[in-house]
């Protein structure tokens, strides 16, 4: 029962987080330390986690992952209350029931509190909302469950994640032709603003040549990457009847936030790795971790290694792949290093050499040859790569 239970605990993350929302004021940036916390001093103890358990109670695991988007609704009601305008009677009712005074906590928040809410939120909506929308959008078998990852990534503007993701990403991972695979020398920061530019490019064409198949034209409803964004819409319209421009303002960030946030994970899983177009993709084509936290945090997403070289497999399936090349530390722990630049290279450094030695095969050692011609001698140079 354990390797269930162990899948639950971040929605009693989020539990904890909603909860230092709501309280508001100083609850906020408290709630984000002990996120933080948890995450990084979790993985740093814990150890990994390499069990490979037989889960064959498949409706208890859909229930777990169909949750995550009344969860992730919940959340951003939250967050609404923060800048809303408007009196909610409810929120009154519930200061008299509790004993605290969620009116005024929300009055007295600051607008520096307010930013460290965007940020936590889109840590916690990234859990919920962007990583269970990724295991859902590949189940191309279940029209439900397609439909309710692109509904959840819509919540992070990501909606055509479901089209670039599964029909481009995992067919070209570590070549040149993948926007979210970065080169090595690219630093985080130009590396997000490419990967968010570079992936709706990829989404928009994939996506004209399957209406062109089908003799439809891009300029109608049966153009699916329109419809990713007319359900982010649709959520931008809810948050400003709920809370009005404020509330547009404040989803929005929230959004950019968490689709940043994963941008900066995929720089992390694939950073610095190379393949030949012209041959399969292997578990050496993307850094892994085992880290106990991180892994039922994420459903398993950091097996992923296993996860790209058989991408249909759920996440309860994913192998360990001990074999396979290792990321520097947990997910959260990672982010941040990932946001120092000249530490990121300094680490990253001495596993890429590894790589090398132990991974590459000779097409590969000649691609990077050829790409360290072109590799940024400094920091100031790699903002532009």
């Amino acid at each position: 029962m354990f390797h269930y239970l162990k899948f639950f605990h971040y929605y009693v993350t989020i539990l904890i987080g909603g909860v230092c929302l709501l309280f508001a004021g100083d609850f906020i940036w408290l709630g984000f330390l002990l996120f933080i916390g948890i995450y990084v001093l979790g993985d740093a103890f814990l150890g990994d986690d390499l069990s490979e358990p037989d889960l064959a109670n498949t409706s208890l695991l859909n229930a777990l992952l169909y949750s995550a988007l009344p969860i992730s609704i919940a959340l951003l009601l939250i967050c609404m209350w923060l800048v809303t305008p408007y009196s909610w009677p409810f929120m009154e009712s519930l200061s008299s029931t509790v004993g605290y005074d969620f009116v005024e906590a929300k009055a007295q928040t600051s607008w520096w509190q307010l930013v460290i809410a965007v940020v936590f939120t889109g840590f916690l909506l990234s859990g919920a909302a962007t990583v269970v929308g990724h295991e859902l959008v590949h189940r191309l078998r279940s029209k439900v469950a397609v439909c309710l990852g692109r509904w959840l990534m819509s919540l992070s503007f990501d909606a055509n994640f479901s089209i670039e993701h599964v029909y481009h990403h995992h067919a070209k991972v570590a070549t040149e032709e993948d926007p979210v695979t970065a080169p090595r020398g690219r630093n985080v920061y130009s590396h997000v603003a490419r990967a968010i530019v570079g992936t709706n490019l990829s989404a928009w064409k994939i996506e004209k040549k399957r209406l062109a198949r089908n003799h439809h034209s891009p300029l109608s409803f049966h153009n699916q990457y329109l419809r990713g964004w007319l359900m982010t819409l649709t959520a931008l319209v809810i948050a400003f009847i709920l809370a009005s421009w404020q509330g547009v303002v404040f989803f929005t960030a929230i959004g950019i936030s968490a689709k940043i946030i994963l941008e900066i994970v995929n720089y992390m899983e694939h950073y610095g790795l190379v393949r030949d177009p012209k041959q399969p993709v292997k578990p050496k084509h993307s850094w892994n971790s085992n880290r106990k936290i991180s892994c039922w945090a994420m459903f398993n997403l950091p097996r992923h290694s296993h996860h790209h070289a058989q991408g249909a497999v759920s996440f309860e399936k994913l192998k360990p792949m001990e074999d396979a090349p290792v990321m520097i530390s947990g997910y959260i722990s990672t982010i941040g290093i990932a946001l120092i630049p000249p530490l990121w290279f300094k680490l990253m450094q001495p596993k890429l050499e590894h790589w090398d030695r132990h991974f590459a095969n000779e097409q590969e050692r000649e691609i990077l040859k050829r790409q360290a011609q072109h590799q940024p001698r400094n920091f100031i140079q790699s903002l532009l790569y």
